[in-house]
């Protein structure tokens, strides 16, 4: 062999593709080292049509060509030589086809994965948070899921479950029943938090969960089951079934089933957190919203309330009325601090008014009663909290009057408005109750002719920010004067055009607590 030729032949077999070279014949002429290792059926003088390689011998009138070979993928492609021969370049694209296989699932295990967390982020309630965690894995790792639970107190303590599958319409829902979920295999385990490996289920078994599986499924080829783990233990158990056409859970598949079994327990954990406190939120609630005013004889009351832009509805600022024998009790007050902690401080001043009203019934007197009451708490050194407060005694007058005996403690001074239009300022001061042990007050006493009307308040109106240009406060001139132009109407009336201009005044914004008591003689 000439210099030459030997140098192209050392140059041909050191490439990384194979080459195949054929006449105008069709016949091979030419097999690099890397043809030979490729595709061993490749010989010089084979006609290559004639040889057993399909991709080679269907591509006569192609350029091209992606195939799989002794296992191996190989991609040619085919360039015009000199003397109408031909020669293919043919390549090993197996760890390439792989890389790509491996790079697009890992995509698609990364996209799953966050379609799965901003959905299960997104659900505060523990059924919609029950029905995601079925429906995201069919199609994607399982033609069925079950998740299997216990619903939370009261019901009853028998595992419930709820599946979708394709062809569902809709999420379904049952009572497993211990007997059910203990034979199936797996199942206890997982409810336990322990990993099972993917199996087959038995015709008995399909018997027992007949009801669970959608009707048509058949017997499952493989099953996955997973424990939904949260910080409280398992949440549930998630039931992944393929049909027997469909390959079984393969590693990574076993990995992301279980991933997502735990995302789903934690979101599934968070809503049925949520709905305890929403359920204890609904109770705090009723139990402080201001109460349904009671009928006094020659007097006639009404009462405004505005709880601050927070999702519970419950806050600092209360207002009630105690039926006395010669009229009545009422208490306006205002608790430091917003939203459930100072709802419950709420609800421990009410609920010690409520008794301490029982043994004095003079305004001065009680503040202090409380005060002590308050202070002798015994989380009173921690909870470093107070209240602002109006207590008024209400006492009807032979002439159709009321007398008015009003006690404070911190609290923005009542206004009587007079049936001519005049605005007065009930001064009491006073000191905040539950903040000082040697906390002084102050009372005051005032006349209510017929037509005259006092307005008790908290803070959350005059210090309520809004305005038509720049924020500011609606404040006390604002006040008055709004009670000035609403002079000699009944205390409801006037009750909701407070409100109202308040509303106005805020447009929208974000506000404290409000509460108002109005009494008028009648």
């Amino acid at each position: 062999m000439p210099a030459d030729d030997h140098l192209a032949r050392e140059l041909l077999d050191g490439l990384a593709e194979a080459v195949v070279t054929v006449d105008q014949a069709g016949v091979v002429t030419l097999v690099n080292a890397m043809a030979a290792d490729l595709l061993p059926e490749v010989a010089p003088g084979v006609d290559l049509a004639a040889c057993r390689v399909p991709a080679l011998a269907d591509a006569a009138g192609s350029d091209s060509f992606e195939t799989e070979h002794h296992g191996r993928r190989l991609r040619g492609l085919r360039r015009p030589l000199a003397d109408d021969r031909s020669a293919w370049y043919v390549r090993d694209v197996t760890e390439e086809h792989a890389r790509t296989d491996a790079l697009l699932a890992e995509r698609s295990r990364t996209a799953f994965l966050a379609e799965a967390g901003s959905r299960l982020g997104l659900s505060l309630h523990r059924e919609q948070t029950l029905r995601t965690a079925v429906t995201l894995p069919v199609p994607y790792l399982a033609d069925a899921a079950v998740v299997v639970h216990r619903p939370p107190p009261p019901a009853e303590d028998q595992p419930h479950w709820i599946r979708y599958a394709t062809g569902d319409p809709g999420p379904v829902t049952g009572l497993a029943g211990w007997p059910v979920v203990e034979s199936v295999p797996g199942l206890v385990e997982a409810l336990d938090g322990d990993l099972t490996e993917p199996t087959p289920w038995l015709d008995a078994e399909l018997a027992d969960l007949a009801e669970v599986l959608p009707a048509g499924f058949g017997r499952p080829g493989t099953v996955l089951i997973s424990p939904m783990p949260s910080a409280g233990g398992p949440a549930g158990a998630l039931v992944l079934a393929r049909r027997r056409k469909r390959p079984g859970f393969d590693k990574r598949e076993i990995g992301l089933a279980r991933e997502f079994a735990g995302r789903a327990g934690a979101a599934l954990a968070a809503a049925e957190l949520y709905g305890e406190q929403a359920h204890l939120a609904r109770v705090l609630q009723n139990s402080l919203l201001p109460p349904a005013l009671p009928r006094l004889s020659g007097m006639t009351l009404a009462g405004g309330y505005r709880a601050a832009g927070d999702s519970l509805r419950i806050g600092g600022d209360f207002y009630d009325l105690f039926p006395t024998g010669d009229g009545g009790l009422f208490a306006l007050g205002d608790v430091c601090g917003k939203g459930v902690g100072a709802a419950v401080l709420t609800g421990r001043v009410r609920q010690s008014l409520q008794t301490l009203r029982l043994v004095e019934q003079r305004p001065r007197e009680l503040l202090e009663l409380l005060n002590r009451a308050l202070l002798d708490a015994p989380d009173a050194a921690r909870r470093a909290q107070f209240t602002t407060l109006l207590l008024g005694a209400l006492r009807r007058e032979p002439d159709g009057g009321l007398l008015i005996r009003v006690a404070g403690g911190g609290h923005p001074s009542p206004l009587v408005v007079r049936a001519g239009g005049g605005v007065e300022t009930v001064r009491v001061g006073g000191m905040p109750v539950g903040a000082l042990t040697d906390a002084r007050f102050a009372d005051a006493e005032v006349r209510l002719a017929p037509g005259d009307l006092l307005l008790a308040y908290t803070d959350g109106v005059t210090e309520a920010r809004g305005g038509p240009t720049e924020p500011a406060m609606f404040g006390d001139a604002r006040l008055r004067q709004a009670l000035a132009t609403g002079a000699g109407l009944p205390p409801a009336a006037l009750v909701d055009r407070v409100l109202q201009l308040v509303d106005e005044w805020l447009d929208g914004q974000s506000h404290d607590d409000i509460a108002m008591l109005a009494v008028a003689a009648g």
